[in-house]
Formats: C-alpha cells, sequence, structure tokens
C-alpha cells in the first residue's frame, strides 16, 4: 500500500536518522519542564497490567514523533507526556489530572475506551482539544465538540469487516465470538451482526463469553458444531488468545478474523504465536509494508525500542503529526489558553483539515469526530503480518 505524507511530515523524516535515535533511545515518556514555546501533549494509557502493549505502543509511537518534530525543527516545539491509567476509568482521571497539573495542552488519549470515556469528559469541561489514537467506542466521542478519533469507531469497525468478508469471502459460513461484558467487543459485534445479515446471509453460530474467561470450550466447540469455517473475533487480543489455544486442543482450523484488538497477540507473553498462523484482521497500519514511509517509521521505532511497532504505535505516531501540522496551520503559538488552542483545532479538523500518514493517506474528520480512511486486510503467516493480495 503506498502512504502519501504531508510536507512536514517528509522534511521530519529526513532529520530522522541524524536526530530521532539518539533523542528517543531511551523511551523516556515525559519531555519534563519544556520552554513554554513548547506545544505540551499528554496521554494516559495502560503502561501496566494486561493490556501494557497497547499503552506502551502509544507511548512510544508518540514520543517518536516528537522527537522527529523537535529535531526537524531544531528545537523543542512539542513536549510529550505519558501517565499509566491501567485501563480503569477513575485512574484515567487522576493520570489526566496530572497532565494538567503538569501544563498539557493538548490531550491525545486515552489509549483505551472505557478509560479515555472518563477522560474525555474531564478533557470536555475543560476546553482542552482531544485526539485518541485508539479509543474506538462511540460514547468516547459522543456530545463533546473537542474529542476526535484517529482509530475507526467500534461501529464502522464492525461494517468493515462484514463488509469485506460478504464481498471477499461470499461462501464463508460465518459464525461470531465475542464478550458481552465488554462494551468494545459487544458494540462491534452488533454493528457486524447488522451489515453480515443485511446482505442477505445469516450466520450460522453466536457465542458470547465475559472478557476474563479463560476456558473457550463451549464456544469453539458450537462454531465447530455449526460448521462455520470462518470465525469473526471481535474482541481483544487475550480473549482471542484462548479462543486460539481452545480450537488448536479440538483440531478446528477454521479461518479466524480479527479486528484492531487482537493486534499485540504476537507479542503476548507465553503465547504460542504459531496457533495465530493464518489469523485475518483489518486495519489501517502493516508494518510489513513496502512504502518508503512504513519502512523508515518500522526501523526507527525498532531501533529505539527493540521490538516491531503495531498499530497503536502507528496511530499515536500519525495523532502527534496531525495535532501539530493542524495546529501550524491555526497560526497559534504555545502561549495561547488552552481553550483557545482548543477551540482553533476544532475549527481545523471540522473545516477541511487532510491528514496523510502511516495509517492512511488524506484522512478527514467529521464534526462527530470519526475520522474517515480505508482500513486494510492483513494475515499472519509465520509470525508477521503480511498484507492480504
Amino acid at each position: 500500500m503506498k502512504k502519501t505524507w504531508t510536507k512536514f511530515a517528509v522534511v521530519a523524516m529526513s532529520f530522522m536518522m541524524v536526530f530521532a535515535l539518539a533523542a528517543c533511545g531511551g523511551g523516556s515518556s515525559d519531555s519534563g519542564d519544556a520552554g513554554s514555546t513548547a506545544l505540551k501533549l499528554g496521554n494516559t494509557g495502560p503502561l501496566t497490567g494486561p493490556a501494557a502493549i497497547y499503552g506502551n505502543a502509544v507511548k512510544n509511537g508518540g514520543q517518536l514523533a516528537v522527537d522527529e518534530i523537535n529535531a526537524a525543527a531544531g528545537s523543542e516545539v512539542l513536549a510529550w507526556q505519558a501517565e499509566d491509567d491501567e485501563a480503569d476509568g477513575e485512574k484515567a482521571v487522576n493520570a489526566y489530572n496530572k497532565l494538567m497539573d503538569d501544563g498539557m495542552q493538548v490531550f491525545v488519549g486515552s489509549t483505551t475506551s472505557g478509560s479515555a470515556v472518563a477522560a474525555t469528559e474531564k478533557a470536555f469541561e475543560d476546553r482542552v482539544f482531544t485526539l485518541t489514537p485508539s479509543a474506538s467506542q462511540v460514547a468516547v466521542t459522543e456530545g463533546k465538540d473537542n474529542v476526535f478519533q484517529l482509530c475507526f469507531s467500534d461501529p464502522n469497525q464492525g461494517v468493515a469487516a462484514a463488509k469485506y468478508i460478504v464481498d471477499n469471502m461470499p461462501d464463508a459460513k460465518v459464525g461470531v465470538i465475542y464478550n458481552n461484558d465488554s462494551d468494545y467487543s459487544s458494540g462491534i459485534y452488533a454493528k457486524f451482526k447488522e451489515e453480515y445479515e443485511k446482505s442477505g446471509k445469516k450466520l450460522v453460530a453466536e457465542e458470547a463469553s465475559a472478557e476474563a474467561n479463560t476456558d473457550y470450550q463451549a464456544q469453539v466447540n458450537s462454531m465447530k458444531n455449526a460448521g462455520a469455517d470462518l470465525v469473526f473475533l471481535p474482541t481483544y487480543y487475550t480473549p482471542a488468545s484462548n479462543v486460539l489455544i481452545q480450537a488448536d486442543k479440538v483440531d478446528y482450523t477454521p479461518t479466524f478474523f480479527g479486528v484492531d484488538g487482537m493486534d499485540g497477540i504476537l507479542t503476548l507473553e507465553g503465547f504460542d504465536t504459531k496457533l495465530a498462523d493464518g489469523v485475518m484482521l483489518l486495519t489501517p497500519f502493516i508494518a510489513s509494508a513496502e512504502d518508503e514511509a512504513t519502512q523508515k517509521f518500522v526501523k526507527a521505532y525498532k531501533d529505539a525500542y527493540g521490538e516491531e511497532p503495531n498499530q497503536f504505535a502507528a496511530d499515536a505516531y500519525d495523532c502527534v503529526y496531525a495535532v501539530y501540522n493542524a495546529f501550524q496551520e491555526t497560526g497559534l503559538d504555545a502561549s495561547a489558553a488552552n481553550d483557545e488552542i482548543c477551540d482553533a483545532l476544532v475549527k481545523a479538523f471540522t473545516g477541511g483539515f487532510k491528514y496523510s500518514g502511516l495509517t492512511g493517506a488524506d484522512m478527514q474528520w467529521n464534526e462527530a469526530g470519526e475520522v474517515n480512511k480505508t482500513p486494510n486486510a492483513m494475515v499472519i503467516k509465520n509470525g508477521v503480518y503480511e498484507p492480504v493480495k
């Protein structure tokens, strides 16, 4: 997939190999006592706990973008600070308050939806412009004119997955396993089912489970007995890994088809990645894509953090660049008040501002805070994400 960049992003990349690696080698999430000319960006996410793969990817991706922009500018024009919220709403509010005490001017968060719903209520009250890289629930932006998503919303993921399967796998016998106590999972499932059945098709099996469940024997057996040869998994990577483990135990080998929450399964501690071979999902970012921008980002991220970036890292990276580019268009500087910055950025994001980056070309936002971009299908082969050809 070929992606285009904004003019500034291209310039920034040209400086990257000289400056950025030394700047972000330690992976610090706090730019500290940046001067008054630096626009201060803050993020909350799970840096510890079972969802830490997401939070640390966002922290690192955002830091990499900030370091690149500062290096290209020749001075510290952005500051980045990430705080741990453990994917908990109450802790996210506490982390958000700390960021505000430390001078945050733009909120790039939260990372997970539950935390974001709580934290963005505060950002709305405080009139702090917010662009989340990965919090996909509709409730994150609902009723908040200052909150935007760079990721697809949950309904859009369900619709996109259903359309892809109908268009590209029309003869599949489709079943669904989802988590009924997760707004993320159940929300995607509901829109997937609606869109899939709108095409005149019927699901052969539907099974629910609590997100914390580790025993998916009943759900997997139901899929197998119903003859499902494609199982849609609108879940995070931990439940998905447990489904794959159970399927292997009973020698059940359908095509498993996931959503963005599954990204991270290859780095899940203790999981046999061979079990994920052949898993498909829609994603805005594929680290193995051959375009120059992706490969430069992947190399810089590996050099800085010792591992391959996932979609969440790329989303955060794009968030920082999108905020910075839009801020440049406002004509403001970092001395402006938060509400003034917020109003100017809202006007930009709803007024035709476009951003092209790692996760999409010509991204635009509507007044509901939703992004318009095209997802890509990928498949896991031998422990590597590859574009579906």
